[in-house]
């Protein structure tokens, strides 16, 4: 449509130009040239000052009505208050105009001592927020604490050891802890913080398991006593399927992924309500390590429902396995002559339907953006969901052969479907417009966060505020140098008609002087 337009533009030069002497466009010209003439600087200065409050009009009014539908929006969804807090790992904020931002925990979390310090030695650079790192503070205040602890000396001061801030000081606690008793929240501490490897971690996790074991097997006994044995029972709950979890993550990060699935599995079965730690995106992960698609389609079919909250890691598993099926045949230029088959037009729509879920995945996917450490929190939808799953899950796309292909030749067309501005989705809610503002508290100075949508002014607002600027300062020196402003007018006018006059030469020089006699005729 471009190349038409253009055409379409010069053809109307052409025309005007054979046409000029029937239309009379040199004396229409030198008639406008004596009105213009005429004029006074009172006028131009008069057209500058209406044009610019014509201007502020349009931008004043066009913002108002943005902010209206964003209000609109947020009112029709019932999101309300301005409020943190947390629950479960999720952590809820509420930004400008009342959107909501859930930060949940990163179910691919990383070691600190074995992996996060071990880059810091490295680079130098810290891979951790203060922000990440409090919200991890409150996660274990919330899983690894009761109120009962303080009858109970180790785990009184493992409840001191998780506010405290100097990483140091939660070690030495950890030790004094295990001094006293076998305790598994001491062991856990250890075991991400103090351990410099995973092969270290591992041995501690274990026995964490052993103590952590013991404690729910002892409160499931007392649970239904009171208030405070159902509480206990809850904490050692949590403090064994997060050590079951962690135990399963050592045994992929070591090469032992198919101990790993099973270890998931079971813990899928025993504690099938603990949905908040997410254990089937670990289960994706280590089941596309092992190439197993059929077992991988059957955990989508359980959990990419529309009544559980969705993630990057579903949304993309599920179009790579539909990518996988027509990807390594994939030709964009067969595409264009004989249309999308079936399956390639499933595997189309899956991935804008993970591109409208998480628009900044595909360029860590396609390595157009560095990938950094994932955080041990992440944004739904936002740049910090994306780095992580582009960590984990880049090497699973690089093994289905043409996948990354066709995600490069059809990723972008995913917002040429989406409503603009954004007070629509197409498959999912609006895209959130606090995103940006959580992602730079979660992600390290050093990393340039991806931002979407980016926010520009339509160009009629642009173009009205640089016509009338432009206008405002002609005036302005043609008032005050109006003789010098004519000399400039016309040779700046002679300057730019005088290639098209010299195509016009040339053009009356190669064609007959009968067929041009007869054009100029008709």
């Amino acid at each position: 449509w471009t190349y038409l337009w253009t055409l379409w533009f010069f053809i109307m030069l052409f025309l005007v130009y054979i046409l000029r002497v029937p239309l009379k466009i040199n004396d229409n010209l030198t008639t406008v040239s004596m009105f213009l003439n005429t004029l006074t600087p009172k006028f131009y200065v008069a057209l500058t000052g209406t044009s610019s409050l014509i201007s502020g009009l349009i931008l004043v009014s066009t913002r108002y009505i943005n902010i209206t539908l964003q209000i609109d929006f947020v009112i029709q969804n019932g999101i309300s208050g301005f409020y943190h807090c947390d629950l479960g790992g999720i952590h809820y904020c509420v930004f400008l105009f009342l959107t909501e931002c859930k930060v949940w925990r990163n179910p691919l979390n990383l070691f600190r001592g074995a992996e996060y310090n071990r880059y810091t030695w490295v680079t130098g650079r810290e891979p951790l927020t203060y922000y990440d790192m409090n919200l991890s503070a409150q996660d274990h205040q919330t899983f690894f604490t009761c109120d009962t602890d303080h009858l109970r000396p180790a785990d009184a001061i493992m409840q001191k050891a998780w506010r405290e801030r100097n990483p140091q000081a939660r070690i030495s606690a950890a030790h004094e802890a295990l001094e006293l008793n076998e305790c598994a929240t001491a062991y856990i501490l250890l075991a991400e913080e103090e351990a410099t490897t995973i092969v270290e971690a591992e041995k501690l996790f274990k026995q964490a398991l052993k103590a952590g074991e013991g404690c729910y097997r002892r409160s499931q006994q007392l649970q239904h006593h009171g208030a405070q044995y159902e509480a206990q029972h809850r904490r050692d709950t949590n403090v064994l399927v997060y050590i079951k979890r962690r135990l399963a993550m050592c045994a992929r990060k070591l090469g032992r992924t198919r101990e790993a699935v099973k270890m998931m599995r079971d813990l899928m079965k025993e504690f099938p309500l603990l949905s908040m730690f997410n254990i089937h995106e670990n289960l994706l992960e280590a089941l596309l390590e092992l190439q197993a698609y059929a077992d991988v389609q059957a955990v989508l079919a359980k959990y990419d429902d529309i009544s559980l909250p969705k993630s990057a890691t579903i949304c993309y598993t599920a179009a790579l396995l539909k990518a996988r099926a027509v990807s390594d045949k994939f030709s964009p230029e067969a595409a264009s002559r004989r249309g999308l088959s079936t399956a390639e037009m499933n595997a189309v729509e899956a991935i804008h339907r993970a591109v409208e879920f998480n628009p900044h995945v595909p360029k860590y996917l396609l390595e157009m953006k560095s990938l950094i450490l994932p955080p041990e929190h992440i944004l739904k939808r936002g740049d910090s969901e994306a780095i992580a799953y582009a960590f984990f899950h880049l090497q699973h796309w690089k093994r289905v052969e043409g996948a990354l292909n066709l995600l490069h030749c059809t990723w972008e067309g995913t917002f040429r479907m989406i409503p603009y501005p954004l007070e629509k989705g197409h498959l999912f809610y609006p895209y959130p417009i606090c995103t940006e503002t959580a992602d730079r508290e979660l992600l390290p100075s050093f990393h340039e966060v991806s931002v979407y949508p980016k926010k520009e002014l339509p160009f009629f607002i642009l173009f009205t505020a640089g016509l009338c600027s432009f206008t405002a300062m002609l005036a302005l020196l043609t008032h005050q140098f109006p003789e010098l402003m004519g000399v400039f007018a016309k040779a700046f006018l002679s300057t730019l008609f005088a290639p098209l006059n010299f195509v016009m030469e040339k053009v009356e020089s190669i064609l007959p002087s009968s067929l041009w006699h007869q054009l100029t005729r008709i």
